[in-house]
């Protein structure tokens, strides 16, 4: 077919994205997000086709290849739309609200999220991948589904006026707070969603559901808490049974899948099938932060060495291939290298043999689950841990060694180095919570510069944030997520600060205040509960939304519960408690109908119901026999600091104890 010719060049060149620069010799005169974008719509009289996406994903990298660069595809798009370009991770305040929409229409969500607009910004349709042409899959191709809509709006443009009325007044609906318990004071409530959560289980290869599947963080942190709840432990035994079986399954199956990488560390985002053994083969920052995290505390209670192992590795990949200059993360590693998916990761027998010779070869190829048929694509596998013996896999690790280190001499996946505030606060709060369990200050000093480097780096105004850094440019106002999400990492480095030097924990707890008072002035709702998602002062879109359901990350909401309510134990303000009981008040009618979706919530209220632990310390040898009774055993919330007491004290709640010299003594009340 002819090219339809250019009539502008692409905006995308100047762009500090990688994902946008990625874009910015396609033939499609894309736009940034930008007001100029939207006044050529209005101007010209054509709707917006707003196409969002992130740097590692691969189908975004597909539909590019198959769609963006044709010249007559991109044709099409160029004479009927005005195209924009959003880096959701730049712009999740734009992700959040057209992927909601995109969802309403089709039931389905992902990225590339292709969404197609009035000129004033309202949605009236979407969709994520399309095919250039049709391949038998019951999705329209591309071409024709733009020839449909431009020939739509042409002629009934008043019917996608109509959609898109009914589309934003949807997004506008807030979840009805009527229905169910209007307080989650009962335990049995936390019990029931407990057993609930339980029976949605894979128990043959764990998760919850069936392919795909994501790391399911958020739940098994709060059956983590309500495992450590004295309710679990001696009223409902059969339940914490079941919890150790449910966590144990899905950890273990997860560290030995594909959805690790076995040689050199760190998660895949999700995996494609029910046995996390083939994955979508992006990294990303969020992923690693949250199982970091999620391990550690399932060693505190377990103490399985893989549960370690798993853990170190992770940071071990982070540290290698993540960590920038700065002190800072990066936020992904790219799924595709020379656009194959997964060309880096995987190995045909005969590879892993030139490397380590025939019978190591075949010793690690037995073991990693790689054969001449192979479990990937073309003969290649994706390495797995096929045995169940711990000793086994530390034994073979030279052999991983060699194996990484060849793999180095590939053609590696690219690495999108911009710094986002709320994955890096993710980060900051494990490695603390690691670096404290492991006995390794090292993380924990790390945890603590790249907290310094957020202060130095991204503050836009005193106690108000950006939402990304580019080397040493900070970009966009942050939302809510950047602000939870850190004043948590804030009070995990309050927790421990004192451990590493002697007023950390007061500065850090301090900086945690300062955040939830901007929350408080900026992002709470005056008429109703919970926080929006974009400040009151910031840049306005369709519609001004709250996220209250976790997904690969917990909402902003979600961990606010778990901030208020340390806030109010640890300082006794009562404009935390109140704020607590707000939040409470959204959470409470959604606990018996889907527990699942608020799980990360739902751990904070089970926490602040055991109570925050307050261990005030004379010296600093007491520290250390603190960290070896805490590493000891299951994870709970503790605030260590050193204090000028007469004698060591222990708060939980509003009871304190500090009639002992004894340490040991007052660490046994935990």
């Amino acid at each position: 077919m002819p090219s339809i010719a250019k009539t502008m060049a692409n905006n995308l060149s100047q762009e500090k994205s990688l994902y946008l620069r990625q874009h910015a010799n396609n033939p499609v005169n894309w736009w940034p997000w930008c007001s100029e974008a939207f006044e050529r719509a209005q101007e010209e009289g054509k709707p917006i086709l707003l196409s969002i996406g992130y740097s590692a994903c691969h189908w975004c990298h597909v539909m590019e290849r198959e769609c963006f660069e044709d010249d007559y595809i991109a044709g099409l798009m160029n004479k009927y739309f005005v195209c924009i370009k959003v880096d959701r991770e730049e712009r999740p305040d734009i992700d959040q609200i057209y992927m909601e929409a995109v969802q309403m229409v089709t039931q389905q969500s992902g990225w590339p999220l292709n969404v197609f607009c009035l000129p004033d910004g309202r949605p009236f349709f979407g969709g994520t991948y399309f095919p250039p042409e049709d391949k038998g899959q019951g999705i329209v191709p591309w071409p024709q589904l733009l020839m449909r809509i431009a020939t739509h709006y042409d002629k009934k443009r008043e019917e996608l006026e109509e959609n898109a009325d009914n589309i934003l007044k949807n997004l506008q609906i807030e979840p009805n707070l009527d229905k169910g318990p209007k307080t989650i004071d009962d335990k049995t409530l936390f019990i029931n969603a407990a057993q609930f959560i339980c029976t949605l289980h894979d128990d043959d290869w764990g998760g919850f559901g069936q392919a795909p599947k994501f790391p399911p963080v958020s739940i098994l942190e709060f059956l983590l808490s309500i495992r450590a709840s004295r309710a679990c432990e001696y009223e409902h035994p059969e339940l914490a049974q079941r919890i150790d079986s449910v966590v144990n399954t899905t950890l273990t199956t997860m560290a030995h899948g594909g959805i690790f990488d076995q040689l050199g560390g760190g998660f895949m985002r999700y995996s494609v099938d029910r046995y996390w053994l083939i994955p979508h083969f992006e990294k990303m920052l969020y992923d690693n932060a949250l199982l970091l995290g999620v391990y550690t505390k399932a060693w505190l209670r377990y103490k399985d060495p893989l549960f370690k192992a798993i853990v170190e590795e992770t940071v071990s990949f982070l540290e290698r291939e993540m960590l920038q200059e700065d002190g800072l993360f990066a936020s992904s590693i790219d799924a595709d290298t020379e656009n194959t998916e997964g060309s880096y990761y995987i190995w045909p027998p005969e590879e892993v043999k030139a490397v380590l010779g025939e019978e190591e070869g075949d010793l690690f190829c037995y073991h990693y689950n790689i054969t001449q048929e192979g479990n990937f694509e073309e003969g290649s596998s994706n390495p797995a841990w096929a045995t169940r013996s711990f000793e086994d896999r530390e034994k073979l690790k030279p052999l991983r060694d060699k194996l990484l280190k060849a793999r180095t001499q590939r053609t590696t996946p690219a690495c999108d180095t911009k710094k986002l505030l709320s994955w890096n606060s993710l980060l900051i709060e494990s490695l603390a919570e690691a670096g404290f369990a492991f006995e390794r200050k090292d993380w924990l000093e790390r945890a603590c510069r790249a907290a310094d480097c957020i202060e130095k780096k991204m503050q836009e105004a005193p106690l108000r944030y950006h939402t990304v850094l580019y080397e040493n440019e900070a970009l966009y106002s942050a939302n809510l997520d950047g602000y939870a999400f850190y004043a948590k990492a804030c009070l995990s480095l309050a927790s421990k600060g004192d451990y590493l030097k002697p007023g950390l924990g007061k500065l850090y707890l301090e900086r945690a205040s300062s955040i939830a008072k901007t929350l408080l002035s900026h992002f709470g709702d005056s008429s109703g509960c919970g926080f929006f998602f974009t400040a009151d002062d910031r840049e306005a879109l369709i519609v001004r939304k709250k996220a209250f359901w976790d997904n690969a990350t917990p909402s902003g909401n979600s961990v606010l519960v778990h901030v208020f309510g340390d806030l109010y134990q640890l300082t006794g303000e009562a404009l935390y408690l109140e704020t607590l009981q707000q939040l409470k008040g959204f959470f409470a009618p959604q606990l018996p109908q889907t527990p699942q979706g608020i799980s990360f919530a739902l751990s904070g209220l089970v926490y602040d119901a055991v109570g925050c632990a307050v261990l005030r310390l004379k010296n600093k040898d007491d520290f250390v026999v603190a960290q070896k009774h805490l590493s000891s055993r299951p994870y709970r919330k503790v605030f260590l600091s050193l204090s000028k007491t007469e004698t060591p004290q222990l708060c939980i709640g509003k009871q304190c104890i500090s009639d002992t010299e004894d340490i040991q003594k007052l660490l046994s009340f935990l």
